[in-house]
């Protein structure tokens, strides 16, 4: 989805635009902007211990890009669900319509981003934080978790960062945010992890870090770093009913992300364990409730029923559906794993070769 008025859990919304701010602001004689926002105590504040970001900000920004992106009128239109209200581009016409960020991890150009910045596209140019515009190509893009991998070619080795350890991070820490909101690149904010593990339905492999700095359409793809300047998430998502930032934002923490980027860069694309079930949560908490069985899938294979309530994998438990469905998919296509499950008051076990995920077939 990229509608920028959104009353759900969504996408960020990439189409660049610039807020208008005529006709609502007047400031009387010898009041500044900052004082009218609330801004002059800052300095006061800061002395009171809140830290500065601005060591934080030389480190790491010039590894910060911004994302342009092409992609054919057909592709545009459907990115738009064709209801957006915009002209529809003639056949064959290219249409520039979405700006996103990303950030290097490597010096020869790796570049992190999210899959709904550059799924699709004909064309992808990065600017860098010194202005220089260089043309990217796609390594690797997983719609499911919302990451690609992009590269550019530079004269000269380019400013990186690193993974943080979104495992250390804390409701309450500090992160900061970077990015290009806005079509505004180089722009920073601070806030504070608001909380950890947040589903918001967008995929079997939900588990968001939910942030309180500001991001807004332009943001996605970028950086959330700790204060030791370590990227623990990448932003994807915000809720709004605006559009704009309100201050619930969603990033991939980095310990999925870094996993995935390191599959996509090597291999292109990303295969996932699957076993052809529907699952439920059982009430009794103990295990997960097998609810179909695909007579001709890896389960089916295996004897698995309708009705088995599966209680491990590879010896771990497993309480929720979700974390089956993640377990399964972290087991390479082709390899063996052997289930635990409850028939009929009875504990048993079965030998599964597990199968490719079908949404990753195509890939």
């Amino acid at each position: 989805m990229t509608s920028s008025s959104m009353t759900s859990i969504a996408p960020l919304p990439l189409q660049p635009r610039l807020p208008a701010f005529g006709g609502g602001l007047r400031l009387s004689a010898g009041l500044t902007l900052a004082a009218a926002l609330g801004l002059a105590a800052a300095p006061a504040m800061a002395q009171q211990g809140l830290p500065s970001f601005r060591n934080l900000v030389k480190k790491v920004v010039p590894a910060v890009v911004s994302i342009a992106v092409t992609e054919s009128a057909a592709a545009a239109a459907a990115d738009d669900g064709g209801d957006q209200g915009a002209p529809t581009p003639q056949a064959g016409h290219q249409k520039v319509y979405g700006a996103g960020s990303g950030f290097i991890i490597d010096p020869s150009g790796i570049i992190v981003t999210n899959d709904h910045v550059v799924g699709g596209a004909t064309k992808i140019t990065v600017s860098l934080a010194d202005g220089t515009q260089l043309p990217a190509k796609i390594l690797g893009v997983d719609q499911l978790t919302d990451i690609a991998v992009i590269k550019v070619t530079a004269d000269r080795p380019l400013p990186y960062v690193s993974w943080g350890d979104s495992r250390q991070v804390e409701v309450g820490d500090w992160i900061m945010v970077a990015g290009n909101p806005f079509g505004l690149g180089n722009t920073v904010t601070a806030g504070i992890i608001s909380a950890r593990g947040r589903d918001i339905m967008s995929g079997p492999f939900d588990d968001f870090l939910q942030l309180d700095a500001p991001i807004n359409p332009g943001n996605s793809g970028g950086p959330a770093f700790d204060l030791n300047g370590g990227v623990v998430g990448v932003d994807t998502a915000i809720i709004s009913p605006t559009g704009g930032s309100v201050g619930i934002g969603f990033a991939i923490p980095s310990e999925i992300a870094q996993n995935v980027v390191s599959v996509l860069e090597q291999h292109g694309h990303l295969d996932r364990g699957w076993l052809g079930v529907g699952l439920a949560d059982d009430e009794s908490g103990d295990g997960v409730r097998v609810t179909m069985v695909q007579a001709s899938g890896p389960a089916g294979h295996s004897g698995l029923r309708a009705g088995d309530r599966i209680l491990s994998v590879d010896a771990k438990k497993v309480d929720t559906a979700l974390g089956l469905i993640r377990a399964v998919a972290e087991i390479h296509p082709g390899e063996r794993a052997r289930l635990a499950f409850i028939r009929h008051g009875r504990v048993l076990s079965a030998n599964v070769t597990v199968g490719l995920r079908p949404e990753t077939q195509a890939q």
